[in-house]
C-alpha cells in the first residue's frame, strides 16, 4: 500500500504542465493503487476536486486532507471541494474557497457544465474523452444516434464537427435539460439537435422514425435499477441495430465495468448484428491506470458490413 508521501509524488508529477482543461490526478478507481480504490482527485483550473467513493479508516482520512490541504499551497488551486459519493443525499464538502454557480469544466476547447455541489454524478465522466475525440473526428455531416446520453456530451463533439443532425436519448429529464444548456454554453445550434426522454429499450419505433443512423454511440450504466443491465439488456439494443444503421454505419459501444471484459460486447455483436465487425477498441487515457486493463473501460468501435 501506499504511503501519503507517495501520493503525494503521483500529484505532483500529474500536476506538471497543466492547462486549463480537467485532468485526473490521481485514480484510484481502477484498483492500481493498493489501498486507495475509494480516492480520485481531479484538477479543474483552480479547484481540487476530490472524491470517496468508500468510506475509509479515519487516520489515513485525516493524514489525506492533510496533505492536500499542504499540496495547494503556492500552487493555481483556490478551492478544494470532497464529495463523499458513498453516502446518498449528502452535499459535497468545501474545504476551502467557494464554488462558482455557472462551474464548467474545459475539454478539447468544448465547455461541460459540471455539478460539484451533489454527490452524485456530476455531469461529466472525463474518462470517456478518447470516444468523445473518436466521435469529433467522424461525424461530419453524418447522423449521429447517442443513447444514453446523459448531460450529451458526445452531442457537443459531433454538432462541433459537422454532424447533419444528432438525437439524444436519455430517461432523465433533468440531464437532457442540462445537455441543451451545454449546447448554448458553447454557442452551438441546436436546430438539428434532438432531446428524447426515452426509455430506450421501449421506444424502438420511436428511435426507428429518425433512421437510418449513420454514428450510432451506446454509452449505458452498467447497472441502473429498473431501467437497464447491461448483462441481460445490452443484447436488446445490439439485435435492433441492423434496422436502424446506413449501409456504412459505424457503432461506439461502450461499457464501464471490470466485470465484463471486451469479449462481452464483442460476442453479443456476432449473435445479434453479424453485419458488424469489429474495428478496434479505443485506448484509454494513461491517467485512468487499472489494475486489470482488459476489464476497464472499453469503448469499442464496428462498423457495419452489410
Amino acid at each position: 500500500m501506499l504511503d501519503i508521501n507517495e501520493v503525494e509524488e503521483i500529484l505532483v508529477t500529474n500536476s506538471l504542465n497543466l492547462t486549463d482543461e480537467f485532468k485526473r490526478l490521481f485514480h484510484g478507481r481502477g484498483n492500481f493503487y493498493e489501498g486507495y480504490s475509494f480516492l480520485t482527485i481531479d484538477s479543474i483550473d483552480d479547484i481540487l476536486s476530490i472524491a470517496f467513493y468508500s468510506k475509509c479508516e479515519e487516520e489515513l482520512e485525516i493524514k489525506l486532507l492533510e496533505m492536500l490541504n499542504n499540496f495547494v499551497l503556492n500552487s493555481r488551486y483556490k478551492t478544494i471541494v470532497l464529495q463523499r459519493r458513498y453516502l446518498r443525499g449528502m452535499p459535497s464538502e468545501v474545504l476551502l474557497g467557494e464554488i462558482k454557480d455557472d462551474l464548467y469544466v474545459l475539454e478539447n476547447g468544448i465547455k461541460i457544465k459540471l455539478n460539484l455541489i451533489s454527490n452524485h454524478n456530476s455531469g461529466y465522466f472525463p474518462d470517456m474523452k478518447n470516444g468523445r475525440k473518436f466521435i469529433e473526428h467522424n461525424a461530419k455531416d453524418k447522423k449521429v444516434l447517442n443513447l444514453f446520453s446523459y448531460t450529451c456530451a458526445f452531442s457537443l463533439f459531433a454538432i462541433k464537427a459537422g454532424a447533419k443532425s444528432v438525437v439524444n436519448i436519455d430517461m432523465a429529464k433533468g440531464a437532457l435539460t442540462t445537455g441543451r444548456s451545454n449546447h448554448h454554453l458553447n454557442n452551438l445550434d441546436t436546430y438539428s439537435v434532438s432531446f428524447f426522454p426515452y426509455n430506450i429499450l421501449k421506444s424502438f419505433s420511436r428511435i426507428k422514425k429518425f433512421a437510418p443512423y449513420d454514428i450510432i454511440i451506446i454509452d449505458p450504466p452498467t447497472y441502473q435499477k429498473g431501467s437497464f443491465e447491461a448483462t441481460k439488456d445490452y443484447n436488446k439494443i445490439i439485435k435492433k441495430l441492423e434496422l436502424i444503421a446506413s449501409k456504412d454505419c459505424i457503432v461506439l459501444a461502450c461499457l464501464n465495468s471490470p466485470d465484463l471484459d471486451a469479449d462481452f460486447i464483442i460476442d453479443i455483436f456476432k449473435q445479434e448484428a453479424p453485419s458488424f465487425k469489429f474495428v478496434n477498441r479505443l485506448e484509454n487515457l494513461e491517467e485512468f491506470v487499472a489494475i486489470d486493463e482488459k476489464r476497464s473501460l472499453k469503448n469499442l468501435v464496428f462498423k457495419n458490413n452489410n
